[in-house]
């Protein structure tokens, strides 16, 4: 592949699930959808049972030194991986996990800026450790809750990089603001009627002077920030800035 093709080559996302049927569900609709349907990135969903063992297409067994539940075989998914990315495959390789490291807007735009992913769906009680490491799988996790299994996940993933693509959004600033992209949650919103129910647009908002504007907003996500995530004050690298 030439450089100019590298250049040109759309964004890529390769699912490996047990039910490729599920995309590409709200993949499909609204801004990413969109894109979709415009090439400005490409989506594969594979099978992993396709590569399941024995006449029934076996992908789990039983976890070793017992317990319940069932665990997705090393040797099922290492072929599943190594069949949807080989070893020049240059996009990061994400097995969707409660356990992995929280996602967070800074990892997602660099997610975004890259070539594309390759995601892993994890389904029963979790896939074995040993593909983890053999296939250099990095576990992400979207929340501290428990999932049926890795779909709604790797959508979740998959739908926050495709907005942040060159020409996916009308207006590329709209995604500058938004909460977690300076350290802060977004400042309130308000649009037309001017009065609703004897709530008011802020005066501010309606004066005309951009800089006062700048201003309220900053101090909005500010406050909104320290009452209900004060843990990204500890963290923020990046001040609100007119």
């Amino acid at each position: 592949m030439s450089d100019a093709t590298a250049l040109s080559a759309p964004w890529r996302a390769t699912v490996l699930t047990l039910y490729p049927e599920m995309f590409p569900g709200p993949l499909g609709v609204s801004l990413s959808g969109d894109a979709l349907g415009r090439g400005a990135w490409d989506l594969s969903a594979q099978n992993i049972r396709a590569h399941g063992l024995g006449r029934h297409r076996s992908v789990d067994d039983t976890p070793a030194g017992g317990g319940a539940g069932m665990v997705l075989r090393c040797d099922v998914l290492a072929a599943a991986i190594d069949a949807a990315s080989g070893p020049d495959d240059p996009r990061p390789r994400l097995l969707m996990s409660p356990r992995g490291r929280p996602l967070t807007q800074a990892r997602v735009r660099a997610l975004a800026a890259g070539p594309g992913l390759v995601v892993i769906c994890g389904r029963f009680e979790g896939v074995d450790e040993r593909v983890i490491a053999g296939r250099g799988l990095e576990e992400v996790s979207i929340g501290d809750y428990v999932l049926s299994g890795g779909e709604i996940a790797a959508m979740v993933l998959i739908d926050a990089c495709v907005r942040l693509l060159p020409g996916v959004m009308g207006k590329e600033a709209s995604g500058v603001e938004e909460s977690f992209e300076n350290g802060r949650l977004e400042y309130p919103h308000y649009t037309r009627p001017r009065e609703w129910e004897g709530r008011v647009i802020p005066d501010v908002l309606t004066g005309g002077n951009h800089a006062a504007i700048a201003r309220w907003r900053g101090a909005e996500a500010l406050r909104l920030t320290a009452e209900r995530r004060p843990d990204l004050l500890d963290r923020s690298v990046m001040p609100f800035t007119e």
